[in-house]
């Protein structure tokens, strides 16, 4: 499951919406609504994840996050590495052998690292 899916399938839930429901209001078929939510599916397109935010009256930040998850839900990323440093090449890879043997709390520790050296002091 991808972060988009996870947080559009709990948006549905909130709601007591199923998928059938849902995906007749916004005009895709159930199926494609359960592979979204399931990471099936490459990312949604911009119109599409605009149709989920005015189903179910999404507002700014909310609006915001959602759209940021669906950017960030590639469910098979591709590291292209070519004109990086050794370095980079080898995290590349390493993370793509071991991400399997990773639990969600090495992954959250993992992210927070990330973020924050990519953020720098300014937004400390």
């Amino acid at each position: 499951m991808t972060p988009f899916g996870e947080r559009l399938r709990r948006l549905r839930r909130e709601k007591g919406v199923s998928q059938k429901e849902m995906a007749a209001s916004i005009g895709v078929s159930a199926a494609y609504l359960s592979a979204m939510e399931h990471g099936h599916r490459g990312v949604p397109n911009w119109a599409m994840v605009q149709k989920i935010i005015g189903y179910f009256n999404v507002i700014w930040d909310d609006a915001e996050e959602l759209q940021r998850l669906a950017e960030a839900s590639h469910p098979r990323a591709v590291i292209d590495t070519s004109g990086l440093s050794p370095k980079a090449t080898e995290l590349a890879n390493l993370l793509s052998e071991t991400i399997t043997r990773l639990d969600d709390a090495a992954i959250d520790r993992l992210l927070a690292d990330l973020r924050e050296i990519l953020d720098g002091p300014a937004s400390r």
